[in-house]
């Protein structure tokens, strides 16, 4: 079961859109005695990994700038607002591939059910996150405002955190930041005791009398 999805498989008709995207991976390369092949720097790695981030962004971007234009009626980006992010989002719905259970399935709350259910299929909440984010990074590059982006509106916001608390409770998962581990105590029982308990006990004084 996969916990992320493309959105390049959420619309089907994005596929035009993502075909004008050309990834550019020629490098420069320099001739040696050896002719051998100098090995991928730290830093190409990381260009690498902000070029397929950039072009995730820019097929994201293409995306819901198709979304708005089938709009009924057609949306301009100007017009768009924190509502009609929503109604983007549930429209992605329909291509998740992730099964979230309704709370009659018997297999409600469990991370890995031992049988198919009848449950419908969603976006993984993680997918969803990391689009917006995308989306908003994008909406501002496009020359948006800050203050007017309707993908970081309290709604949007909101809805993430719903779908975030309802698919770890239908399909057992928690979403919680992992506590910092408590440094080990001593085994020693009596390291939390009072100095007083520590010392051994003063014997009575010998009766009168006692050589």
């Amino acid at each position: 079961m996969k916990s992320m999805d493309s959105l390049q498989e959420f619309n089907p008709s994005n596929a035009s859109n993502s075909s004008s995207i050309n990834i550019n991976t020629t490098t420069t390369t320099t001739t040696s005695s050896s002719n051998t092949v100098p090995a991928a720097s730290p830093s190409s790695a990381t260009s690498s990994t902000l070029s397929r981030y950039e072009n995730q962004k820019r097929r994201d971007w293409n995306t819901f700038g198709q979304y708005l234009r089938n709009h009924r009626p057609p949306l301009s980006l100007a017009r768009c607002s924190g509502a009609h992010v929503l109604e983007f989002l549930r429209y992605l719905d329909q291509f998740g591939k992730t099964k979230v259970h309704t709370q009659l399935c018997p297999f409600f709350g469990h991370p890995n059910p031992p049988a198919p259910c009848p449950c419908p299929l969603r976006q993984a909440w993680g997918s969803l996150d990391a689009l917006i984010g995308r989306l908003r990074a994008a909406f501002e590059e496009h020359g948006g405002k800050p203050e007017a982006n309707p993908f970081g509106a309290r709604a949007v916001r909101l809805y993430l955190r719903e779908v975030r608390d309802s698919q770890a409770k239908a399909r057992g998962i928690s979403y919680e930041k992992k506590k910092r581990k408590r440094p080990p105590q001593s085994s020693s029982s009596t390291s939390a005791l009072p100095v007083q308990a520590i010392l051994p006990p003063t014997p009575p004084p010998a009766p009168p009398g006692a050589s």
